[in-house]
């Protein structure tokens, strides 16, 4: 495919893009809003020197909290206009910088059809690009590299699957490597796997999300979380399910009402990983017989004492659920979904409990189950056996726990090399 195909692909496939976003609004109405954006069509005011920071959804956004943060400290006169294309993602972008006021501005990035990209880029015109992750947009790099704008892909990763993939397309994703001006990337192997699509300027900083820490506020709403949990009765133990998808919560549920030797009082808090999955999970939870309470309600109902499941039906407050609970499993694992980020359960101290799919951060987790920082389970079943250990266990617990806080802190630096290299291109 070249990049002329893939530009008439899009346009082709525009009628239906827009058409998805009207079906989703019906769940989550944040996919109603903002549309102009995502066709190039108004936005923030221009007129301010701006670095564009693309940040596609939750996970990216909160890996590029301590980024965000660097660069406003050291180009004093820019501001940041992050992009996502999520509502979720632009939701936690508001709630992570309110307090920078206009410094941080959010917008949806335009649809790639190369038009938009460049009607975005003339608007804002800004110093440059950085793209975090996994994000490759062909149009938008073609269109960065004529108006002399600086992309970097920042906090980079390729899984061999993802490698695959861009192999497939051709020459538009071999195009679009090239243009990138600097790679920073978190591995020796996601470098070289980026190498071999065609980027030349790669280099290995690590991960930036090792540099996320936990605000205090954070860890205080864990604490008043945990007090509502153990209110009328001694201390429960807390087995948290983070980010799950869909299909995982029923095998999950299955494997922890199947299990006979829980630890008396444990607490099953389940975490979805999409707000508009939130009632779905709780139908799963009720139709099960078992007890459920809802995160939302907390503040009205202190009745918690009695339940056996409590639904995380909130959003921003992943760190204060880790704080709550005594292990965690991250989700997206059990099921062949790539799994999620297992690093904000590891910088608080908790034993970490992963499936067998987990190729979206697999060095990370191959690393941290090396290190005893995380366990690997094949099933639901081995899931639940593991947890209902691990919460009878005080000693396994806190050791396994103090080496997944030791893997964390190991790790750190990513920002500072981040933005040291990103000082190079952007003048």
């Amino acid at each position: 495919m070249n990049r002329t195909l893939y530009s008439g692909l899009w346009w082709l496939a525009l009628p239906a893009v827009l058409g998805r976003l009207w079906w989703r609004g019906r769940k989550e109405p944040g996919y109603r809003e903002h549309w102009g954006e995502r066709l190039a069509l108004g936005g923030p005011a221009e007129g301010q020197a701006t670095i564009v920071l693309h940040a596609v959804s939750v996970g990216e956004t909160r890996a590029a909290e301590p980024v965000v943060d660097a660069l406003l400290k050291a180009y004093p006169d820019c501001r940041i206009l992050l992009t996502h294309m999520t509502p979720t993602g632009r939701a936690t972008g508001r709630q992570l910088f309110a307090h920078h006021g206009e410094r941080v501005v959010q917008a949806y990035l335009p649809y790639d059809t190369g038009s938009m990209t460049r009607r975005f880029l003339r608007r804002h015109r800004p110093r440059a690009v950085i793209l975090m992750e996994t994000e490759v947009w062909p149009n938008l790099l073609h269109a960065c590299a004529r108006m002399d704008v600086p992309v970097v892909l920042a906090n980079a990763r390729l899984s061999e699957r993802s490698l695959r993939r861009g192999q497939k397309a051709g020459a538009v994703m071999q195009e679009a490597a090239r243009a990138f001006t600097l790679v920073a990337a978190q591995t020796e192997l996601d470098a070289a796997r980026i190498r071999s699509l065609g980027a030349s300027n790669v280099e290995v900083t690590g991960s930036v999300k090792f540099d996320v820490t936990p605000p205090a506020s954070a860890l205080e709403k864990g604490d008043w979380l945990r007090s509502h949990i153990r209110a009328g009765g001694p201390e429960r133990p807390v087995f948290l399910c983070a980010s799950t998808r869909e299909g995982e919560e029923v095998l999950i549920l299955d494997a922890w009402q199947r299990l006979a030797d829980k630890p008396a009082g444990s607490l099953l808090l389940l975490v979805p990983r999409h707000p508009q999955r939130f009632d779905e999970v709780a139908d799963l939870v009720t139709a099960r017989g078992m007890r459920l309470a809802r995160r939302s309600q907390l503040d009205l109902d202190h009745a918690i004492d009695g339940a056996d499941v409590l639904l995380g039906d909130s959003m921003g407050e992943m760190f204060a659920y880790y704080a709550a609970c005594d292990c965690a499993y991250i989700g997206g694992s059990l099921l062949p979904l790539g799994g999620q980020n297992l690093i904000e359960a590891c910088a608080l101290g908790k034993p970490v409990l992963v499936g067998e799919h987990t190729f979206n951060f697999l060095d990370a987790t191959i690393e941290a189950v090396g290190d005893g920082a995380a366990l690997r389970v094949k099933d639901a079943d081995a899931l639940a056996n593991e947890a209902a250990r691990l919460l009878r266990d005080h000693a396994a617990r806190m050791e396994m726990g103090a080496r997944a806080l030791a893997f964390a802190r190991r790790h750190r630096g990513a920002t500072l090399r981040t933005v040291e290299l990103l000082q190079r291109v952007i003048r």
